[in-house]
């Protein structure tokens, strides 16, 4: 198994206009063709984090197209929430998409209430998680980040993936519990969060991050600035880590109902 190269793309989003940052967006990843393994998104990052489910769009629609376009251009997957409608329901929808156009997709499951999202969408259920060029990655949307129950690896998975729009009010504690969740897991994670204002004059610093299993930060963002960034994940140098200090040994087991 190789090194997993990821791309962090923090960038400020067009309120409630797919269209204008698909076009962003586009400009932003025609330069990683080759360069890279995975590229990583924010949540919701066609619309922002609004509540106005007209904006969802079906999975055959414009948005799951572009990023299989996107996808096999870089010949990397990409992975981001959007609003996703299907079977009359609602979702925050992460979208895990390879350069084949396979598609694999985990609907969030702790939704944040705070801001009635609870009221907008249905919750996901099932924890996902998707082999990619020979990793085991786990699929996360912001408010999952405080569920460490929901993220504890039984040993299935190596990477983490959070997308988020967590606000600069609370950027300590993403910070803090990003870095949490890679020393309990003993995996790799990756917090991609928005930054700029939205239309509900909301403030994001985005703080994106790369973070090793031992809980070091080894790629960032500038706080309040568009950035991509990447990180490389050695698969020796986790098992290694692994096998010198088995924490999971002592693990409590659990079962996680859904």
């Amino acid at each position: 198994m190789r090194d997993l190269r990821v791309t962090l793309v923090q960038s400020m989003l067009h309120w409630e206009n797919a269209a204008a940052n698909r076009s962003l967006f586009a400009g932003k990843l025609q330069s990683l063709r080759g360069n890279t393994d995975l590229i990583v998104l924010p949540e919701m990052w066609t619309t922002g984090f609004t509540m106005n489910t007209a904006l969802a769009e079906a999975m055959d629609g414009e948005t799951v197209h572009w990023m299989k376009g996107q996808a096999a251009e870089a010949d990397a997957a990409i992975y981001g929430s959007v609003i996703i409608t299907e079977a009359g329901k609602v979702f925050n929808r992460g979208l895990f998409i390879t350069p084949d156009g396979s598609v694999t997709h985990y609907d969030k499951r702790h939704l944040f209430r705070f801001a009635n999202e609870t009221d907008h969408f249905s919750a996901g259920r099932d924890r996902v998680v998707v082999q990619w060029r020979g990793w085991r990655i786990l699929l996360q949307i912001c408010f999952d980040l405080r569920f460490p129950v929901f993220a504890r690896s039984k040993g299935d998975y190596d990477v983490a993936l959070y997308v988020a729009s967590w606000p600069e009010a609370r950027s300590y504690p993403w910070s803090q519990l990003l870095i949490a969740r890679a020393i309990e897991n003993q995996c790799y994670v990756i917090g991609v969060n928005r930054v700029g204002m939205d239309g509900k004059g909301i403030h994001y610093t985005g703080d994106s991050v790369a973070i090793d299993p031992k809980g070091q930060v080894i790629a960032s963002c500038k706080p309040a600035n568009d950035c991509i960034t990447q990180a490389a994940f050695d698969p020796a140098a986790l098992a290694d880590f692994r096998a010198k200090f088995p924490v999971g040994m002592e693990s409590d087991d659990f079962e996680l109902r859904t």
